[in-house]
């Protein structure tokens, strides 16, 4: 699972990704700080199987029954207007932004810095409008893809050595398009049994642009948000203070607090602290008084199960201590697309299990299943193979 952050210069982008990480990457109030994409390893949070056994277990990844998931997270270099042109670093983000699977948006909410990523006072820049530009800027890069080779693509359906679906889908390899999703395009805009070469250049744009908010959905992650009037004002955005969880974060590795990322609190853990310490801890507070929580977890959730509909899943190998061959509980969680069957899941754990699947065992109900059987979100699963049994 990749996670991309996109986003104009000074808004909160690297310090969103060093937070979320707790990895050192440059952070600076000037464009361009990120020149080439920074990957690390986040995490989304669930509630732990363990909950459900009534058992205790600790790990790196589970403290008091609450499960960190990980997952890949990009921080593309800096957008500017007409990256897809190639201004800016234009063209290096968007080939860095086509590994993601979501893209999460960090948008100065309380508009602080211009469409340039300037400074400015804050209040006098619409936050919306970076909002529009980021997705424009991406509609009009899938425009340009199928642009390109327009005619060529009319020529082939005309001469019926492709349909239109495949052919469409053959202009955007690499970018997780599917043909049943240009499939699902053509038919909601009534496009399906008209040719191609019939299209106005409105229906082209119109095509590109649904099919980009399929395959590379965006979601806005409203930054700053203790510093705006409004923190709501983005409408379908999650408000969030990047600068509050990396605080957060230094001071629980620090040994000041005890801090689980997406709590609402923190506890103090030594009463030695600095006075600059204990004041950037009283602001913390109020922030999380503010929003509720710093809002970095519930964006990284909301874009992992929200919008791309993914549950969990624990494979295990001994179905009555629910371990692992050596004697781990609960040793892994997987991240699967909702719907997925238990030969699904076999895949997930290596392609050799899952080609010599035989059946499961559902280790809530104690149940034998099937191949097609749908998993559920939380489900832990022994998988049995023709190699296990062996």
């Amino acid at each position: 699972m990749q996670v991309g952050l996109l986003g104009k210069a000074n808004v909160g982008k690297s310090t969103f990704f060093a937070a979320s990480t707790e990895s050192d990457v440059a952070t600076g109030n000037y464009p361009f700080t990120t020149i080439s994409p920074n990957v690390g390893v986040s995490h989304v949070r669930v509630v732990c199987a363990c909950r459900h056994f009534g058992i205790e277990h600790s790990t790196n990844t589970c403290n008091n029954g609450i499960r960190l998931v990980p997952i890949k997270l990009i921080d593309v270099a800096g957008l500017v207007p007409g990256a897809h042109t190639g201004k800016g670093l234009g063209n290096q983000f968007l080939d860095d932004a086509r590994q993601a699977s979501i893209l999460v948006h960090v948008v100065d909410v309380a508009g602080s810095t211009d469409i340039q990523g300037q400074p400015v006072p804050p209040g006098t820049h619409d936050p919306a409008e970076d909002v529009k530009f980021i997705q424009e800027e991406f509609d009009m890069w899938f425009l340009n893809i199928i642009k390109r080779e327009w005619d060529k693509l009319c020529r082939e359906v005309n001469q019926k050595r492709v349909k239109v679906a495949e052919g469409i889908t053959n202009r955007f390899t690499g970018l997780g398009v599917r043909q049943n999703d240009v499939q699902s395009t053509l038919q909601e805009l009534n496009l399906i049994s008209k040719a191609p070469k019939d299209w106005s250049d409105d229906e082209i744009y119109g095509m590109v642009r649904h099919l980009r908010r399929i395959t590379k959905p965006i979601l806005v992650a409203a930054n700053k948000a203790d510093l705006a009037d409004d923190p709501n004002i983005l409408g379908e955005s999650v408000p969030c203070s990047a600068e509050t969880e990396l605080i957060l974060r230094r001071a629980a590795k620090a040994g000041i607090i005890s801090y689980t990322p997406g709590d609402s609190s923190f506890e103090y853990t030594t009463s030695e602290i600095s006075v600059p310490q204990q004041k950037a801890l009283n602001i913390v507070k109020s922030v999380l008084n503010k929003l509720g929580s710093t809002g970095i977890q519930r964006v990284l959730n909301s874009a992992v199960f929200d919008r791309m509909s993914l549950i969990t899943a624990y494979p295990v190998e001994d179905e009555t201590r629910l371990t692992n061959k050596d004697g781990v509980v609960l040793p892994d969680v997987l991240l699967l697309p909702r719907g997925s069957s238990a030969k699904d899941l076999a895949y997930m754990v290596h392609t050799d299990i899952g080609e010599s699947f035989l059946y499961g065992i559902d280790c809530k109900t104690h149940q034998r299943i099937g191949a097609e059987h749908i998993i559920q979100d939380g489900d832990v699963i022994k998988i049995v193979s023709a190699g296990a049994k062996n």
